[in-house]
C-alpha cells in the first residue's frame, strides 16, 4: 500500500462540479492499494498517517502530528499511486489491486483513522474527481507499507 501525504491549509473533492468532501487544515492523502495488500498494510499506513510529525511548533518545523494541530484528513483513492514508470514512457498499473480488492482496504484505512478520533473526509472510490488543495509548505511525504522508501 502506498500513500502520498500532503500537508494542506485546505483541500476538497468535487465530482461533476458538486463538492463531495472538504477539509480545512490537515492532510490530503492519495491512497493506492497494491495487489496482495491486506489488513496489516492498512493498519501500517493508517498508523503512519496518524502519527506523521510534519506540522510545525515553536521548536521545530516538523514536530507535531495532525491530532496535535486539530487537523482533519481527506483520503482520496488513487490507483495511479501504484504505477510503475521505470521503463518506457507509459506507466504500468499491473501492481495496482483490482477494485474489488482495493475498495474495502481503502475504506478500512479511512475507518481506522476515524476510529482514532480523527475527522476523516473521503473521496468517492473509483470516481473521476476534481481534487483541489492549498498546500502548506509544500510538504509532501511518500509512504509505502513495504518500506521501499
Amino acid at each position: 500500500m502506498r500513500a502520498v501525504v500532503q500537508r494542506v491549509h485546505e483541500a476538497s473533492v468535487a465530482i461533476d462540479t458538486t463538492m463531495t468532501a472538504r477539509i480545512d487544515k490537515g492532510l490530503l492523502v492519495y491512497l493506492g492499494v497494491v495487489s496482495g495488500d491486506d489488513e496489516r498494510e492498512a493498519r501500517f499506513i493508517a498508523d503512519k498517517i496518524r502519527h506523521l510529525r510534519i506540522f510545525p511548533d515553536d521548536l521545530k518545523p516538523m514536530n507535531r502530528d495532525v491530532v496535535d494541530v486539530g487537523g482533519s484528513i481527506l483520503v482520496v483513492s488513487a490507483f495511479t499511486i501504484a504505477g510503475d514508470a521505470r521503463r518506457g514512457r507509459r506507466p504500468s498499473f499491473d501492481d495496482a489491486a483490482r477494485p474489488e480488492e482495493a475498495k474495502p482496504l481503502y475504506e478500512r484505512v479511512c475507518d481506522i483513522l476515524a476510529e482514532q478520533g480523527l475527522p476523516v473526509a473521503r473521496g468517492k472510490f473509483g470516481a473521476s474527481m476534481d481534487v483541489r488543495s492549498n498546500n502548506d509548505g509544500p510538504v509532501c511525504i511518500l509512504l509505502d507499507s513495504t518500506r521501499v522508501f
